[in-house]
């Protein structure tokens, strides 16, 4: 192993240690704070969970790599996060919180029963999976760029140190690990672009040898899909299992809404600067696989800085896996597993870690089949779209629909929305509309059927 090669790999063994030391002294010791670390996380932290949750490895591998095929306009693939975290903080984040639920599926209970509140609960683990599936294949690229390990190997390491966190962490720790992570993640990013620009030439010289559309607003994205990015994002922040169970960490209403406004923020610079990255790319190895589209720079650095970004992606990776599946585990744990086992406190707390790991490890079986990074995330997140469009329809239109509506749009833009996307977006209509468009279908029919009365659905008090 060469000197540099060396440097990288100790810093990543390193950063991961000590962090995993850092996870296990701040572990969960209860279900409470395994979901919602007590209710007791300050709004700065939670600012930062949120904005590493939604641009973690997935979005920062995948933003450059479709900016690399697509250009500047590759960046919208963030900012939308940012439009999404300002209208949660100001229209839904409070309610949210105000509710006392920790999981999606809890909310959309309260206005339309359980056979709803289970098939959300589906939907969303099954959004999550895919997350994840994202999440590892990102992580794996800019390990195996750095390291040099073929893309299986570097996988399997992103798994196996990941699930220390998740297993024996839980939120109350991932959270205050995400902060050092998210430091780290920023600082990286800022390397890459610096590099990037040195090795392209810089702006100038990139505008002279790529096509024009390159750098227009839409690029060779489209306006329609850049519509479609906003749609589908704002939708599933609006229901996000881990973005809800985030909120109901806050300590009250206030701090809740706050933690979100701030999330909003720190995302808005991320965007531009990873669509950057990917351009810059294009130009200065225009023969490359995209997927490698932001870790080739890592190669063009020195040793210390290719250590410091080569563990920033690392930790990206990392917390991404941990957040997403600790969200997958509160799902399976409160919706199915305790109604079924009905356990004790203790049972439910030992089988609550043996879940996450389960559900950490089985998006490993999917990685080699996406090659499209972007294209995944935003499908996981049209499939969540759908569940925001019948919880604000419970919200905001309370006479609008029932519970048989609700479950049947729930099952039927599912189905739709995954058959769209394997069909490969037909007649070049995006799955996000699909996602949107089905289950106000649905809600529509039902109004004008037998037995759709208005206000059908059940209400629970409180």
């Amino acid at each position: 192993m060469h000197s540099r090669e060396a440097l990288i790999v100790g810093a990543v063994i390193v950063y991961v240690v000590l962090t995993s030391m850092l996870a296990v002294v701040l572990r969960s010791r209860s279900n409470a704070q395994f979901m919602v670390a007590g209710r007791s996380l300050p709004a700065a932290v939670i600012a930062v969970l949120l904005m590493s949750e939604f641009i973690g490895a997935k979005s920062t591998i995948g933003t450059a790599q479709e900016a690399f095929d697509k250009g500047m306009a590759a960046g919208w693939s963030v900012l939308s996060a940012a439009l999404g975290f300002l209208l949660l903080g100001l229209f839904f984040a409070r309610r949210v919180y105000g509710s006392g639920q920790h999981t999606i599926s809890g909310l959309v209970e309260q206005r339309f029963g359980n056979g709803a509140r289970v098939l959300v609960s589906l939907l969303m683990i099954y959004a999550l999976l895919l997350v994840n599936v994202g999440n590892y294949l990102s992580g794996a690229a800019a390990l195996s760029t750095a390291l040099h390990l073929s893309l299986p190997v570097a996988t399997f390491v992103i798994a196996a140190f990941s699930a220390v966190y998740y297993v024996f962490g839980g939120l109350k720790s991932i959270a205050y690990v995400t902060v050092i992570h998210s430091l780290f993640k920023l600082v990286g990013i800022g390397l890459l672009v610096a590099v990037a620009a040195q090795v392209s030439g810089g702006y100038d010289a990139m505008r002279a040898s790529l096509p024009e559309t390159y750098f227009t607003w839409d690029g060779a994205v489209g306006a329609n899909t850049i519509f479609a990015w906003i749609v589908g994002t704002v939708g599933a922040i609006f229901s996000t299992q881990y973005i809800v169970q985030a909120i109901a960490s806050n300590r009250n209403e206030q701090a809740a809404r706050l933690s979100v406004l701030m999330a909003a923020v720190l995302c808005l610079p991320i965007g531009f600067a990873l669509a950057y990255i990917g351009v810059a790319a294009r130009h200065s190895y225009p023969g490359m696989k995209s997927l490698f589209a932001l870790p080739v720079f890592i190669d063009q650095m020195s040793a210390p800085l290719a250590a410091v970004v080569t563990v920033s992606l690392v930790a990206s990776a990392l917390v991404s896996v941990s957040t997403v599946a600790v969200a997958t585990t509160a799902l399976l744990v409160k919706d199915f597993y305790v109604p079924w086992c009905r356990p004790d406190e203790a049972r439910q707390w030992v089988a609550t870690r043996w879940i996450s790991l389960a559900v950490g490890l089985v998006p490993l079986f999917c990685v080699f089949f996406t090659p499209r990074i972007l294209e995944l995330s935003f499908f996981s997140r049209a499939l969540r779209l759908s569940i925001a469009i019948v919880a604000c329809i419970g919200v905001y239109l309370p006479l609008c629909g029932s519970s048989r509506s609700a479950v049947v749009a729930l099952a039927f833009s599912g189905f739709a929305t995954t058959a769209w996307y394997l069909l490969g977006n037909p007649f070049g209509i995006d799955n996000m509309y699909v996602a949107a468009i089905a289950p106000a279908l649905v809600f529509a029919l039902d109004r004008v059927l037998p037995g759709g009365r208005p206000g059908a659905a059940r209400v629970s008090e409180g």
